[in-house]
């Protein structure tokens, strides 16, 4: 739970394999990857509480789909009443927004804000962090990792940029539990290096022997004061028609 700027970027340096040991980046970026990995397609309903400094509150209410094996999930939007019958499918490397007062759909780009808030497409799909992302390293070429305390939780704090063009963020630090790498915050900054965003992970849950974050927290360090929660509930594994995963199915859901 819970939205890619860009240019191409050095390469990090690394030794060859046969004289290094593997990364520690890596291997938690591999744990992380391997948590977030459905076992099976799920559908969970989705609170999105999106707070803006000149606009007050606003909160929306979704209907999210998701399938791991063709990288597709499907948001549909039950509230408020002006948003309800919009939504968001992604199948593959396509991804379109659906409008019902036009009844059109709108290929959009995978930073699009999800209902205007300050969670983005890629907060709901299951990109590998370890094709994404690679460790920074210091001139010595040592990685950027090292041992701290998040309030009473003993993490490893890590920096990371990207691999690709097509990510939120070129450049990202993370904190992850020591004992069983879950993501616990994550910093996300600009090509320019500018901190652009904070998120917290602040809730997690077992489903199917991963643990899924059902509540996260979206800081909007550019325009202070904006913030966005999300928070997922009523999460139910099993398999999904294919169906659910097209324009006509999102379409109906509108009527």
């Amino acid at each position: 739970m819970l939205k890619i700027i860009i240019a191409a970027f050095a390469a990090v340096l690394f030794l060859a394999p046969c004289c290094r040991a593997e990364s520690r980046v890596v291997t938690i970026l591999k744990a992380i990857d391997a948590n977030y990995k459905m076992k099976k397609d799920v559908r969970a309903d989705v609170t999105l509480t999106q707070q803006r400094a000149a606009q007050g509150t606003k909160i929306m209410q979704m209907a999210y789909y998701r399938r791991d094996s063709d990288d597709a999930f499907l948001i549909a939007i039950n509230g408020p009443e002006n948003e309800k019958g919009n939504g968001y499918l992604r199948v593959g490397d396509n991804f379109w927004m659906y409008r019902k007062n036009t009844r059109t759909f709108q290929h959009v780009n995978r930073d699009e804000s999800i209902g205007g808030s300050d969670a983005h497409s890629d907060d709901f799909e299951t990109r590998k962090l370890e094709e994404l992302y690679g460790p920074v390293v210091d001139s010595s070429g040592t990685e950027k990792i090292s041992e701290e305390m998040l309030g009473k939780v003993p993490v490893f704090k890590f920096e990371i940029k990207a691999r690709v063009s097509d990510v939120d963020y070129p450049r990202q630090i993370f904190w992850t539990r020591r004992d069983n790498s879950l993501l616990l915050k994550q910093e996300s900054y600009s090509l320019s290096g500018t901190l652009m965003q904070t998120a917290y992970f602040l809730k997690f849950t077992e489903i199917e022997g991963r643990y899924v974050p059902v509540k996260q927290l979206f800081i909007d360090e550019f325009e202070k004061g904006n913030k966005t929660v999300v928070e997922i509930a009523n999460m139910v594994p099993g398999t999904l028609d294919d169906k659910i995963f097209t324009k006509a199915y999102l379409e109906n859901l509108s009527k």
